[in-house]
């Protein structure tokens, strides 16, 4: 009686607390081994340590990297948590072997689908929980009493573009993540607005990231002059898409003179008076 009191009392506490829910989640995207474990096999169920003779099972901790001493007992309790919240599935088989876990219609968006190659949130969901976007909540307060930006409080630096030029880990990461939301946007842009881009012979996308938004508006639009224009740091790390020029610069300073320009997100991050200089250089 003792011990399904214990299991009642944690099950409760597990679904009372919120904060869990989103560690356990960035725990998850963090070691990355479903990902692995959904490419290399294209399996329908994950055990965590304990391999099925048929292909049809995998070990999640084999496909963790990195993980000398990977504590199984903690990954357990992680993946209790996200089946309650069902991002997995369970099944109990009836041999009393290892559970089985599944993926649902939540965590099919934490892989690659086979059949949509744009809908792994992996990249923004590590992206918008990382320290240098999150920590900064925690100097507001002194913001509030000495005046001043929490985000130079809590960095020495005044935007998270600059800590993103001094460190390239997460400078992938952003970008990666800022990808996401532009693949998630632009098929319904490239036909609701297919009239707008027919007339179009240029076309600049400011802060345009890795490119990944402007390189599909040529693929649809191959007659359009794609440039891609974001900082330097940015710039470097893109890869080459067909009918799209890189450029690296700063908005602040002059924007390529085009047909047209595209400002996906890049207004709402600054002031009236920055957003008015951005504007006077398009």
């Amino acid at each position: 009686m003792e011990s399904i009191t214990r299991s009642r009392l944690s099950s409760i506490a597990e679904t009372k607390r919120p904060g869990r829910d989103l560690a356990a989640h960035v725990c998850l995207c963090r070691l990355s081994g479903l990902e692995v474990c959904h490419r290399a096999s294209n399996t329908r169920y994950y055990t965590l340590s304990w391999r099925r003779s048929t292909n049809h099972f995998v070990q999640i901790i084999s496909c963790i990297d990195n993980a000398p001493s990977l504590d199984i007992s903690y990954l357990e309790r992680i993946m209790r948590l996200l089946v309650r919240r069902t991002i997995f599935s369970i099944d109990h088989p009836s041999d009393g072997g290892e559970p089985l876990y599944g993926l649902t219609h939540s965590s099919r968006w934490l892989v690659n689908n086979s059949d949509d190659e744009h809908t792994n949130l992996n990249a923004l969901c590590l992206t918008e929980t990382h320290a240098y976007l999150v920590g900064s909540g925690n100097f507001l307060s002194q913001s509030v009493k000495e005046g001043g930006m929490a985000f130079e409080k809590a960095f020495g630096k005044r935007s998270v573009w600059e800590l993103a030029s001094q460190d390239n880990r997460f400078n992938k990461l952003f970008n990666d993540g800022m990808a996401f939301t532009s693949r998630i946007l632009i098929r319904e842009m490239v036909f609701g607005y297919k009239y707008r881009f027919d007339c179009l012979r240029s076309l600049v996308d400011v802060g345009g990231g890795i490119g990944g938004m402007i390189s599909e508006i040529v693929k649809s639009y191959p007659h359009i002059k794609g440039i891609n224009f974001d900082l330097p740091h940015v710039i470097t790390t893109t890869p080459v898409y067909e009918g799209v020029s890189h450029i690296a610069g700063d908005m602040f300073h002059q924007i390529p003179n085009v047909d047209a320009v595209l400002l996906k997100w890049v207004l709402h991050d600054w002031d009236d008076e920055a957003c008015v200089k951005i504007l006077k250089n398009v």
